[in-house]
């Protein structure tokens, strides 16, 4: 596979740009397609326009780095990188931003190991590896360094007037279109990415662990608290990638909560959503005090959360998990991975069920010498092989997708599966509703919300992790609910059917650290009465 002659670097250049924009960017031409369907006569035009522009623009970048020794080495990552990001986009129609970038390395080798498919192999070899192969075998004809050099910026120049030329003329569509459709930003490869990176990295810097600021550090039990009679325990679930319009006690016609739905006491609130839509900026939102607007990775890895606040209170806490762990908001107190255990009857080769996070809780209730607050952080519906989050006893909607190439599945087959997931956690929950009760000599008390939902194939859109701006409602709307045992209601004077008058009030992630100290009747100041769902609630 090599030219019948070497070819001269400015028409490489030229030619991979131009490969780069046809081969690489299906998914950005084809929502392209979309949004200019409407334009009549004018569409072709607009389509050129957009098409010269980033050949242009690609070019520029490309001549930039032809020079010998520096850009075969730099092409073949180019080319393999952006086979896998092509892959991505087209099969579960995601977005690349610096969250997406993050997600990926964060990412622990159970997901990965879900990832990995023959499409994902197809990608890699004909858009990866054959291109890299050919460019190797390819012989680059550079001149003499000042010759090559001249040539170089005359390139550079004349590029540069096409791309301005092409600003110029078309600036009144182009800019009207990318104006009014900023998602297309996040969909050309490879700029899409390489920015996203860049991003992430740059906030990566300016993040500093070891300066890690005091937050909260005020915070009391209230007086009320020197009366109690018994030991109380608060048990908040972190789920995983729940959707609240899959769960029926949001209104779903399946039945995916025949436990939940008859658990007296139970309060669902409806209408929550999250601060972000993956769980690496979901997490260490919900646990801070910052709320979506303000948040920023660096912003909430500098102070205390959630966790350092009611430590400061006087609460035990620990974190149990069965995910890719607290994304930094466990950092300070007990942890627990139960991810990687080897229990037969609730783990395999895919990782375990989230039965493994109940597993001992009984003993450690029983055990506790101090009021505490325990974190169990689920797998729960994480996709794309949603297939295997539930044990087989819980795959009641039939038949089911078993492939991670969701594409490939029915719709129905792919619903089926993400259903058997809520019916699971409906279970998961249930058992730790059950397992609280039983232990009577507690004040108990039982949070859960997910950290962000899920698409499943609307609008050709798959798995989370879309921008919060064109995110669809199905990443954003979560479930939500809370569960109080007597003595607990009782004792820190929880007025529930004040709570529940409540449920159906627009809630999001935000709520979460303020509500949590108004449950445990925690005062600080950096609680905030406007954002707590007990506040007002109270007897």
């Amino acid at each position: 596979m090599t030219l019948t002659r070497p070819a001269r670097p400015e028409y490489l250049t030229l030619a991979l740009s131009f490969a780069l924009i046809a081969l690489y960017n299906a998914p950005f031409w084809q929502q392209m397609g979309q949004i200019t369907a409407g334009l009549g006569t004018h569409r072709p035009w607009v389509l050129i326009e957009t098409f010269l522009l980033f050949l242009s623009a690609f070019n520029l970048l490309l001549g930039l780095i032809a020079w010998p020794y520096v850009f075969k080495p730099v092409m073949s990552l180019l080319f393999m990188l952006t086979a896998l990001v092509s892959y991505f986009m087209s099969e579960y129609g995601v977005m690349i931003d610096a969250e997406m970038i993050q997600n990926v390395v964060q990412t622990d080798s159970l997901e990965t190991r879900d990832l990995l498919t023959t499409k994902m192999g197809l990608f890699a070899l004909l858009l990866g590896l054959l291109p890299t192969v050919w460019l190797w075998k390819t012989p680059i004809l550079y001149r003499r360094p000042l010759r090559e050099l001249g040539m170089r910026l005359a390139t550079l120049l004349a590029t540069l007037l096409v791309l301005a030329g092409t600003v110029y003329f078309s600036y009144k569509d182009l800019a009207s279109l990318f104006r009014n459709n900023r998602q297309l930003v996040y969909l050309i490869t490879p700029t899409n990415y390489l920015a996203a990176a860049t991003r992430y990295v740059h906030h990566r810097s300016k993040e500093n662990p070891a300066e890690v600021a005091p937050l909260g550090t005020d915070a009391r039990k209230s007086a009320a608290w020197a009366a109690h009679s018994r030991k109380t325990v608060l048990v908040l679930v972190v789920g995983e990638t729940a959707r609240a319009d899959h769960f029926a006690l949001n209104g779903y016609t399946r039945d995916t909560n025949p436990r939940l739905g008859k658990e007296p006491g139970l309060i669902n609130f409806g209408t929550v959503h999250s601060c972000g839509t993956a769980t690496a900026v979901s997490v260490p939102c919900m646990f801070s005090n910052l709320g979506r607007r303000d948040y920023s990775a660096s912003a909430a890895g500098s102070r205390e959360n959630l966790l350092d606040v009611l430590r400061h209170a006087g609460f035990d806490v620990l974190w149990r998990d069965n995910n890719t762990g607290c994304k930094g908001v466990c950092a300070r107190v007990a942890f627990e991975n139960l991810a990687y255990e080897t229990d037969p009857d609730l783990c395999q080769d895919d990782g375990c069920y989230d039965d493994i996070l109940l597993r001992g809780l009984d003993r450690k209730l029983g055990d506790l010498t101090q009021d505490s607050v325990i974190v169990l952080h689920q797998k729960g519906s994480h996709g794309p092989a949603y297939y295997k989050r539930y044990p087989e006893r819980f795959e009641r909607f039939t038949p089911v997708c078993r492939t991670s190439e969701l594409i490939l599945c029915p719709p129905q087959e792919l619903i089926n599966a993400f259903d058997n997931t809520i019916l699971y956690t409906d279970h998961v929950l249930a058992e730790l509703i059950g397992l609280l009760r039983a232990h009577g000599e507690l004040n108990s008390a039982m949070i859960y919300l997910s950290d962000h939902g899920e698409s499943l194939g609307e609008a050709n859109t798959y798995l989370h992790g879309m921008p919060y701006a064109f995110a669809p409602e199905a990443q954003k709307h979560i479930p939500a609910m809370m569960w109080f045992s007597d003595g607990y209601r009782r004792e820190l004077g929880i007025d529930v059917r004040c709570l529940a008058a409540r449920k159906d009030r627009p809630w999001t992630q935000d709520n979460l650290f303020h509500s949590v100290l108004g449950a445990l009747d925690v005062q600080t100041r950096v609680r905030d009465p406007g954002l707590d769902l007990f506040q007002g609630c109270r007897a």
